[in-house]
């Protein structure tokens, strides 16, 4: 008797182990994958709590904290009051006009950016990964300024004027003068993270080692932007949208109007960079950044060299040889204090993958 008890006992013992076990692994099966094509989705709207206006900062409080691999549909506003004379507010974002009230902590640079998003594992040294999964317009209204003393030709018109522009939303289009219609490629001018914590509150108005306001046109949905990360988190922001922009950028502004991105943003660990890049599907972009053109330009070649070498395997010298024959140097901007010069780098060069 005890010893058919004891066989029972095992048999029911043996029964539970292999329920347990289907249990755990359902469990598993059925769990959401948080990989890095298949992260948890967000939506960060903005507003006077969720946007910061005009800096970027190292002690500026998260909005949003995500994991890497995730993505985030960011809604963004663009330019104070007097950048919309005689719109009315039904044309604009119900909250724009509640940031202009509410949001006093301005300034030194103009743009009012949605963030900062922190970004679960990303720490100083590594690299973040922002690929842009699409951009959209969110108001049917746009503006260019002109803004003395600024611009490439300030002494030349050192008066204030503003266009108001329409946008079709359907066909993604503005018509900025009677006969003279834009095709629309909307983009971010400024995407950034924190700079390091001795660098303090830095204007959003100059790219730097922050990224921030590179005002790259090429920029626009189906690209990636790689950005060093200086502090905890990343702290990423992004705003100031440009329907469409001419290289240069030459008196101040594009067309400038309201948006929304979705972005993928992944934490990339050993991998550094000390400026940031780019990728679309058809060009990689390296980057130079300075007060000075021909320094810009100089870095630009630098960053493209130290690319082909590190990403190509070629010799320092046959990278400088190959910039010189094959890859375009444009000028990103220059009316941002620190201009900017990129290089596209093109992908069907390399027949060998």
């Amino acid at each position: 008797m005890r010893q058919q008890m004891n066989l029972t006992a095992r048999a029911l013992a043996r029964r539970c182990s292999v329920l347990l076990a289907l249990a755990v692994l359902t469990a598993f099966l059925l769990a959401p994958a948080i990989t890095e094509g298949q992260g948890q989705t967000h939506l960060l709207k903005a507003s006077p709590q969720t946007v910061h206006w005009g800096h970027f900062w190292a002690a500026l409080k998260p909005v949003l904290t995500i994991n890497s691999g995730d993505t985030v549909t960011i809604e963004t506003v663009t330019g104070g009051p007097g950048n919309w004379p005689g719109v009315p507010l039904d044309k604009l974002p119900p909250e724009l006009p509640q940031i202009w009230r509410e949001v006093k902590d301005i300034g030194p640079g103009p743009h009012i950016l949605t963030g900062p998003v922190s970004i679960n594992g990303a720490e100083p040294g590594d690299v973040l990964e922002v690929r842009i999964l699409d951009v959209q317009l969110r108001s049917p209204v746009a503006f260019n300024i002109i803004r003395p003393p600024l611009g490439v030709l300030p002494e030349e018109f050192p008066y204030y004027k503003a266009w108001i522009l329409p946008i079709d939303l359907q066909k993604k289009t503005s018509e900025v003068l009677p006969g003279v219609v834009v095709p629309l490629r909307p983009f971010f001018g400024t995407m950034g993270v924190a700079p390091p914590p001795a660098s303090g509150r830095i204007s959003s108005g100059p790219p730097g080692l922050q990224t921030g306001n590179l005002d790259n046109k090429h920029l626009t949905a189906g690209t990636t932007l790689y950005m060093p990360v200086h502090v905890r988190g990343a702290l990423f922001s992004a705003g100031d949208g440009h329907a469409a922009q001419g290289n240069g950028e030459v008196n101040l502004t594009a067309i400038e109007t309201n948006m929304t991105g979705t972005f993928q943003i992944i934490v990339r660990k050993g991998k550094r960079l000390r400026w940031p890049r780019a990728e679309t599907p058809t060009h990689y972009i390296t980057m130079g950044l300075d007060v000075d053109l021909n320094k810009a330009a100089e870095m630009a070649v630098r960053e493209t060299i130290l690319f082909l070498q590190e990403e190509k395997g070629l010799s320092r010298e046959d990278a400088y040889m190959l910039t010189s024959v094959a890859i375009d140097l444009e000028v990103t901007q220059l009316v941002d204090g620190v201009k900017g010069v990129h290089a596209m780098i093109p992908k069907a060069i390399f027949t060998r993958r």
